[in-house]
């Protein structure tokens, strides 16, 4: 069986499902490449500013979008941004705490830093 993940073009706000092969998938509308999101993309609406502005800096940092895991055995899906707000805040905690931007966004509550 082939897994579809989520591929995620930013800048035209679209996202789809492809199988899990390792290939380049180009966006529909600009036909650049779309960027890997996990298996767990959950894509905001086209009109969502502060959505777009959170996967946007999720994916910058290197983190997807995921809860699957490989073997089968289960699904805990992991914490992510969804608002712009969230990243600011989880931003300003990473330099206070002096954590990585990658840590401090995949934080569930930014008191735990």
């Amino acid at each position: 069986m082939t897994y579809k993940v989520h591929y995620v073009c930013v800048a035209c706000r679209q996202s789809h499902k492809h199988p899990w092969d390792g290939a380049e998938h180009l966006c529909t509308r600009c036909r650049v490449p779309m960027r890997y999101a996990g298996h767990d993309f959950a894509a905001p609406r086209r009109a969502d500013d502060s959505g777009w502005g959170a996967v946007t800096a999720v994916l910058d940092a290197g983190l997807r979008y995921e809860g699957f895991q490989v073997c089968g055995c289960g699904r805990e899906s992991e914490y992510r941004p969804r608002r712009s707000s969230d990243v600011r805040s989880r931003r300003r905690v990473a330099v206070r705490a002096g954590l990585c931007e990658a840590d401090a966004l995949a934080l569930r509550d930014p008191a735990d830093a």
